[in-house]
C-alpha cells in the first residue's frame, strides 16, 4: 500500500521537547487517524512533527501526496487547531468582540474570506500542477460543490454579510473549517474537531468527513483528548502517551481496550478540603438560598447594527442556584455571558440587576468582577501571557490577565491548594506556553476558583480535557457548589458534562 507519511527513528530536535524513544510510524493512503491521549501526554508535539513545525534529526522521513504535485509539505498539509476555541489566537478579537473597541465597519465580511480562500486555493492549484485544463477543471467544479455543501451544513449562507469580528465562538469554527476545506488539503489534521459545536453541526461535520474520505484523496487526522467522539470512518488510531508514540492500531482494535470515563476522581479528603474552605467574613452568605437575586434580566435587547443577538429576554437567578445555559451556535450565550461579566457596554441601555444592584447605577466592572469565577473558549484564545502558572491562578484574584502585584504568601497558598486540587500542583513554576492545552486549560479553571466566588461562568468548561480530567472537573464543580450560597452558570453542548447539581435550566434560539 502507498504510504503517504513514514517517519523512521524519528528524534525531535528541540532543547525542551522530547519524547521518550524514537518515533516510529506510517500513515499509507486510505487511512484515516485518530491521535489518542491523555493531556500532556505528547499528542501536539507529534502534530508539530508531521507539520514539520519542530524539525527531527532522523534516519528517514518521507512524503508521498499522489496525485498532488505541489512541491512543499505545507501545500498538502493543512492544519487547524482551535485551541480549544478557534482559529489562531490573538487578543485583541476578545475585546473587539467583547467591547466593539474599534469600528465594525473596519472588519472583513465572512464572505469576502471565503471567497478570498477559494481563489487563493485556484491561483495555487493552477501555478503549481501539471494536471490538464481537463482535470484542473473538474477539480474546480469539486471544490464548488464542496462550498455549496459547507454552506449549506453550516448555515452559512446566514453569515457571509457578518463582520468576522460578531461571530460566535461555534460560528468561527465553523468559518475557519470551511475557509481550511476550500484550500484543497491533502491531508487535514484537526485538533479535537469537534468541541464547540452543537450536536446538529457536530453530526453534519462528522458526515461531511467521511463523505470527503470516501469520495476524494483528503486523508483525515484527528487529534482527540475526548477520546469517546472517534468517529466511524477514521481507521486506525496512534495512541500517545507519557511523550511516547505508541505503534499504529485499527480502530476496532483501539475501542476493545478504551477504559471509560471514571466514575469519580476527586477523593472525598479532597472534597472534605473544599467544603472546609473559610468563608469570606465581607460576603453576604448566611442568607438562605433563594432569597437574593443574583441575576434579573428585564426585556434585554442587544443588537450589532441590524442584527438581534439577544431579544426581550427575562430571567432571573438566585442565590444558590445552578444554571445550564444552551443553544446552538449563534444563539447568543456568549453575549449573555458577557454582560454578567461586566464585558458588554450594552448593559447600560438595558434593564438588567447584578448582584442586587442595577448597572449604570454607580457601580464599576470591578465591583461586578469580584463576585464571578469566569472561564470560557475566548478567554483561553485570548490568554497570551507567557508566565509561570500559579502567576496565572493568582491573576484570577484580582481578575486580570497579567499578574500586576505579588500576591501574599497566603494568596500563593490558596493558588497551590486550587491547583493540587486540579491535579497540577507539579506544574506551579512552568510557564503557560509550555503546557498542553489541556493543562491550560486546567489551569485557567484553578483561576476561576481562587477568589471563592459566589457565582461561577463556566462557558464550555471541558474543552480539551481527558475524560480522566473531564470526571475530575466534574467533581470539583459539584463540590464547590455544595457550600453555601454558590450559584452557577454553565454552557456546554454535551448533556453529559453537566453535573448532577444542575437545578435550572434556560435554551436560547438563535434569531
Amino acid at each position: 500500500m502507498q504510504k503517504t507519511i513514514e517517519i523512521q527513528n524519528g528524534v525531535v530536535r528541540h532543547p525542551l521537547y522530547r519524547f521518550k524513544t524514537p518515533i516510529n510510524l506510517e500513515i499509507c493512503q486510505g487511512e484515516h487517524i485518530a491521535i489518542v491521549g491523555p493531556n500532556g501526554s505528547g499528542k501536539s508535539m507529534l502534530v508539530d512533527v508531521l507539520t514539520e513545525k519542530h524539525p527531527l534529526l532522523v534516519q528517514r522521513v518521507s512524503y508521498d501526496f499522489r496525485p498532488s504535485k505541489a512541491k512543499l509539505v505545507s501545500d498538502n498539509i493543512k492544519y487547524i487547531t482551535f485551541r480549544d476555541s478557534y482559529g489562531t489566537s490573538d487578543s485583541n478579537y476578545y475585546l473587539q468582540q467583547r467591547w466593539n473597541q474599534y469600528d465594525i465597519d473596519d472588519a472583513p465580511l465572512v464572505g469576502d474570506l471565503l471567497n478570498d480562500a477559494f481563489e487563493l486555493a485556484e491561483q495555487s492549484v493552477r501555478r503549481d500542477s501539471d494536471l490538464s485544463a481537463e482535470d484542473l477543471s473538474s477539480m474546480t467544479s469539486d471544490r464548488l460543490r464542496l462550498r455549496s455543501h459547507l454552506y449549506e451544513i453550516f448555515h452559512l449562507e446566514t453569515l457571509l454579510d457578518k463582520r468576522i469580528i460578531l461571530l460566535s465562538s461555534g460560528e468561527l469554527r465553523k468559518f475557519q473549517l470551511t475557509k481550511t476545506l476550500l484550500s484543497n488539503p491533502r491531508v487535514l489534521i484537526m485538533d479535537n474537531p469537534f468541541i464547540g459545536l452543537d450536536a446538529q453541526t457536530r453530526s453534519q461535520l462528522q458526515e461531511l468527513l467521511s463523505m470527503l474520505t470516501q469520495e476524494s484523496w483528503l486523508q483525515v487526522i484527528l487529534v482527540f483528548s475526548k477520546t469517546d467522539d472517534i468517529p466511524s470512518f477514521i481507521t486506525h488510531v496512534i495512541p500517545v502517551e507519557d511523550m511516547t508514540v505508541l505503534p499504529k492500531i485499527s480502530r476496532e482494535a483501539y475501542l476493545q481496550t478504551h477504559q471509560a470515563q471514571p466514575a469519580r476522581v476527586l477523593s472525598e479528603e479532597q472534597a472534605q478540603r473544599i467544603l472546609s474552605l473559610p468563608y469570606d467574613s465581607d460576603a453576604n452568605d448566611t442568607c438562605p438560598a433563594g432569597s437574593q437575586q443574583v441575576i434579573d434580566f428585564r426585556g434585554v435587547t442587544i443588537r450589532y447594527g441590524e442584527r438581534c443577538i439577544l431579544k426581550d429576554l427575562s430571567f432571573t437567578v438566585m442565590n444558590g442556584e445552578h444554571w445550564a445555559l444552551s443553544g446552538e451556535n449563534g444563539s447568543g450565550k456568549s453575549t449573555l455571558l458577557s454582560i454578567v461579566c461586566a464585558d458588554n457596554p450594552q448593559a447600560y441601555a438595558n434593564s438588567i440587576v447584578l448582584f442586587g444592584r442595577p448597572r449604570g447605577s454607580g457601580e464599576t466592572i470591578w465591583d461586578i468582577k469580584k463576585h464571578i469565577g469566569y472561564i470560557s473558549p475566548e478567554m483561553h484564545r485570548a490568554y497570551m501571557k507567557d508566565i509561570r502558572s500559579v502567576e496565572i491562578v493568582a491573576s484570577g484574584l484580582r481578575d486580570s490577565i497579567g499578574l500586576y502585584k505579588r500576591p501574599s504568601e497566603s494568596e500563593l497558598g490558596i493558588c497551590e491548594f486550587w491547583m493540587e486540587m486540579f491535579g497540577i500542583g507539579d506544574k506551579r513554576d512552568t510557564t503557560f506556553f509550555k503546557l498542553s492545552s489541556g493543562e491550560q486549560r486546567l489551569v485557567l479553571l484553578a483561576r476561576a476558583f481562587v477568589k471563592d466566588p459566589t457565582l461561577l461562568i463556566l462557558d464550555e468548561p471541558l474543552h480539551g480535557l481527558d475524560l480522566r480530567n473531564r470526571r475530575l472537573v466534574k467533581d470539583i464543580i459539584e463540590t464547590f457548589c455544595q457550600r453555601r450560597n454558590k450559584t452557577m452558570i454553565m454552557v456546554t453542548h454535551y448533556e453529559d458534562e453537566l453535573p448532577s447539581i444542575i437545578d435550572h435550566r434556560i435554551r436560547l434560539k438563535r434569531e
